[in-house]
């Protein structure tokens, strides 16, 4: 055990020190930048040799909590329903006090809700995390954002979320704490992955050989600019290219079938593709030679982008929000102005172009840069450091 913790182990009744609890709570745990965040700080608590809960709905990542030995309990809290989170305080309050919990951190505005008065009820710490502009409304809407305002301290995942907290809320500046999203890059990291993993993806989606394979990661939804993405690339005449689109439809069929009319509508077939969800994302980057984040609305960090320069690809973006702090432009990428199709074809043609001395300066480059200032490790350690002055406090 070092010193820090040390510190903050306290006796329990039975006289045995106690190591802090962490309870994180979120919606589900059904694939997301929040999920994977969750997921990520559980681990960095669990190797502190702290304890950890996540409670969620569940989903098709708690198997990732099991494999690394960390508690999930399965609530309703992804309900918005009152009476479902009236009941969820006190079954919130009975979690905390059988493990005698320390910290809930709270990652989403419903299960917020009950997290917050169940730490009131126990007396427990509270802290959130923003990981979006949430957006304004009517009274009934802003109050029910205000939860995430509740917290000790407030976790800003960008100074884009911290400067909307500020701007939107009443909220004594001192509050919010910046801590930026972190990307693994050990998973990132092109020298980790086995030619098989290569080989086998390469065939399963039947990818040609000597073809720029230019990617749009995401869910298949308006936000992400698909749109934008299709009339950009049409731009793109007498070019050879594949262009993929990499993420799940979640029953948005009629946007689905809307895109593919596009696609034929612009003479793109066959140099347009819609792939589903993907399971191994750092393969998917590495087949890549241009990634590409069109999103309408700004993103709160924007993942998907600093995971592509982890892998040392050239990011094209939309520029706002997190985008603005993760991409150095014209170095490790482009920004482009939101909807800009001429600005984006633009750029699409430029990566397609870079020689293969200026594309291995873009790969070093843009790698450095993540893990100088998005590494994983810098987030839990920043995160674990919070806690502590939080627990210092008493």
């Amino acid at each position: 055990m070092n010193n820090i913790d040390q510190e903050h182990s306290t006796p329990s009744p039975d006289g045995e020190s106690h190591l802090p609890t962490v309870l994180q709570i979120l919606p589900s745990l059904n694939g997301g930048g929040v999920e994977r965040g969750t997921i990520e700080m559980a681990s960095a608590l669990k190797e502190k040799g702290w304890a950890a809960i996540v409670v969620s709905l569940g989903g098709i990542m708690e198997y990732e909590l099991k494999r690394i030995g960390v508690r999930h309990i399965t609530l309703p809290v992804a309900s918005k329903n009152p009476w479902v989170m009236q009941r969820n305080i006190g079954r919130l309050a009975d979690i905390i006090r059988e493990f005698d919990v320390d910290i809930i951190h709270a990652r989403s505005r419903a299960p917020a809700w009950s997290a917050y008065l169940a730490a009131k009820r126990t007396g427990k710490h509270f802290v959130t995390t923003f990981h979006a502009a949430y957006n304004r409304g009517g009274f009934c809407k802003n109050y029910y954002n205000s939860i995430m305002t509740k917290g000790e301290k407030v976790i800003a995942i960008s100074d884009f979320i911290a400067a909307h907290i500020k701007e939107s809320y009443e909220i004594e500046p001192e509050k919010i704490v910046t801590i930026p999203r972190g990307v693994d890059c050990r998973k990132f990291n092109p020298a980790a992955i086995h030619a098989e993993r290569i080989i086998k993806m390469s065939r399963d989606w039947h990818l040609p050989d000597g073809v720029p394979v230019i990617m749009l990661p995401g869910r298949l939804t308006r936000l992400k600019g698909q749109i934008t993405f299709i009339e950009a690339l049409a731009k793109l005449e007498n070019r050879n290219f594949l262009a993929l689109m990499v993420g799940s439809t979640e029953g948005r069929e009629a946007y689905c079938a809307e895109l593919n009319d596009l696609v034929k509508a612009r003479n793109l077939e066959g140099k347009v593709q819609i792939k589903g969800h993907c399971d191994d994302m750092a393969v998917a980057l590495m087949l890549s030679d241009v990634v590409v984040s069109a999103t309408t609305v700004p993103e709160g960090f924007g993942r998907i982008a600093v995971e592509a320069q982890a892998m040392g690809r050239p990011v094209i973006a939309t520029a706002h929000g997190g985008s603005m702090e993760t991409i150095i432009d014209g170095e490790t990428g482009w920004l482009v102005p939101v909807g800009d199709v001429a600005a984006m074809s633009a750029a699409l043609a430029a990566a397609i172009d870079l020689s293969s001395e200026a594309r291995e300066a873009v790969a070093l480059q843009a790698r450095q840069h993540v893990m100088k200032k998005f590494a994983i490790e810098k987030m839990c350690r920043s995160t674990i450091a919070l806690y502590e002055d939080i627990l210092a406090v008493e």
